[in-house]
């Protein structure tokens, strides 16, 4: 797959995948023998894992840190785990902090749509 067609596939400009793959997120990518990226199932394997760790919040720090430990093979599953855990957590805490958010917006709406069917008068002073 050329790298317009993993572009595409996983929502990523061709410099952010080219970027990853120059500072080793990714593996080295084959190429045709006139240097055109050729992404086997392997190399788009990658990609979807960096755009899914990104996606969760991962630094680039922390995703450099995971793929060299990966790279230095199976005597490094229990750092690999760990960071996995580490991110996890992270993600928990941002979904407890976005039900919240969700929480306060639907107590303001509620508010305004009962100052907008005339059922309530006292407006409140507050953002």
């Amino acid at each position: 797959m050329k790298i317009a067609e993993v572009s595409k596939k996983y929502n990523l400009t061709e410099d952010t995948i080219r970027y990853y793959e120059k500072i080793g997120l990714i593996p080295r990518v084959p190429r045709t023998k006139s240097g055109i990226r050729e992404f086997d199932d392997e190399s788009c394997r990658w990609v979807e894992f960096i755009k899914c760790m990104r996606n969760s919040g991962m630094t680039i720090e922390v995703l450099t840190e995971y793929v060299n430990l990966y790279k230095q093979g199976e005597g490094t599953a229990e750092a690999r785990k760990q960071l996995l855990i580490e991110q996890r957590k992270n993600l928990i805490k941002k979904q407890e902090e976005i039900a919240n958010t969700i929480k306060r917006l639907d107590y303001k709406i509620e508010i305004y749509n009962e100052i907008v069917e005339g059922k309530r008068k006292d407006f409140l002073y507050e953002p």
